[in-house]
């Protein structure tokens, strides 16, 4: 075999790589900002706890799709609108009813949405009109999508979703099939405000890039969806939960199940950020959550079992929890299975991608960064017999 006529690459002479593009500012926005020394996070110029103290979910979203809060006709005209579009066209419902019940929430969710792509309205000449109706009929059809393959795939039949009340109230009668109450209402709302935007993450720079080809927002959407699918992104808090329910199983005591994981370097899921170098804001909103809601529920253990996972956390690595991490026992406590909290996550999360999608075409630049290659150059070729 031939040899390469390369020698060992200087990798001195090519531009610094940032793994992760950590400390890459690619785009500017207005959507939300994030100290993660203050652990400060602010939505269109709102503090997260102005929001989550005060607004409902729907106000959020006209916030993150118009950079400023509706006054009460506009509320209004976006709630009937979101309420009237909830119904999934045919074939979507078709879908989800005939494809495997053993499939992951997650990647039926991706095809559903990726499928609505087929039923919007043509573009009209109004584009700023056009996008904003887009981002509301993607927001009013995912949690359809969600509680119909969840009752689906448990051989339930699916309910119909309703013309009146809330984003949250909405999706938690469809799941169960029940009126919900005005506690479990106000903390669906409240789950979906602080999941709604978060700064320039891996599902908002794949919804983001896919916009800078001018592609569509469903498939903007759908490729956001598949970052938020992975593990290190939207999962953590469904890897909590199953933490939580492997103690229970073993009966074992959260100090020392944790300190084993430690000793066996294995990774604790919900805590540490990349942003954040203290808590969380929007974990230390769900702790106390957390805390009302499993005394109310019964889930005492749960909660207890959390504070002494995070004592122990922050003795050993001193490190903080995350969003993720109070995310899972509040779902839990609300009856949701684990394996729809990243679902949940998305239904929330889309207000941000939409409100992302709108800025980037609004003042679009194709994304296009350099990869440095390392590869070998000027190799000799070998015919395939003498290989």
């Amino acid at each position: 075999m031939a040899e390469s006529t390369n020698t060992e690459i200087d990798l001195s002479q090519y531009p610094h790589i940032n793994k992760g593009l950590a400390g890459i500012v690619a785009f500017s926005s207005t959507k939300s900002f994030i100290d993660g020394e203050k652990g400060e996070l602010i939505y269109a110029g709102y503090d997260i706890d102005t929001l989550a103290e005060n607004a409902s979910f729907e106000e959020v979203c006209f916030l993150l799709w118009n950079d400023r809060l509706p006054n009460q006709e506009e509320l209004d005209a976006l709630n009937t609108k979101l309420q009237n579009d909830r119904e999934l066209p045919e074939p979507v419902l078709n879908y989800i009813k005939s494809t495997s019940k053993n499939a992951e929430p997650m990647a039926v969710l991706r095809t559903a949405v990726s499928m609505l792509g087929d039923f919007h309205e043509v573009q009209t000449d109004d584009v700023e009109e056009f996008r904003i109706n887009q981002a509301i009929s993607i927001t009013a059809k995912i949690p359809t999508i969600i509680a119909a393959f969840d009752r689906s795939r448990n051989n339930k039949n699916i309910v119909a979703p309703l013309d009146k009340k809330s984003t949250a109230y909405n999706f938690l009668y469809m799941l169960n099939d029940e009126e919900p109450g005005e506690k479990a209402e106000q903390t669906m709302n409240l789950c979906l405000i602080l999941h709604a935007e978060h700064g320039m993450n891996a599902s908002t720079f794949t919804n983001r890039a896919i916009c800078s080809t001018e592609s569509d927002m469903y498939s903007s959407v759908t490729g956001a969806i598949g970052a938020l699918k992975g593990p290190l992104h939207g999962g953590a808090n469904q890897q909590v939960m199953n933490m939580l329910l492997d103690i229970e199983d073993k009966d074992a005591d959260p100090v020392d199940y944790v300190h084993g994981r430690l000793e066996r370097k294995e990774k604790i899921m919900g805590f540490g950020h990349r942003v954040y170098k203290t808590m969380d804001p929007r974990a230390r909103i769900l702790r106390s959550m957390s805390k009302e809601l499993s005394e109310e529920t019964g889930h005492e253990n749960l909660y207890e079992w959390s504070e002494a996972i995070l004592k122990t956390m922050k003795d050993e690595k001193n490190i903080d929890p995350n969003v993720d991490f109070f995310s899972a026992t509040v779902y839990y406590s609300m009856g949701i299975k684990p394996d729809l909290y990243t679902c949940i996550f998305a239904m929330s999360r889309v207000s941000g991608w939409t409100g992302h999608y709108i800025e980037q075409a609004e003042n679009n630049r194709l994304v296009r960064p350099r990869a440095l290659y390392v590869g070998e150059k000027n190799k000799e070729w070998v015919p395939v017999e003498q290989r």
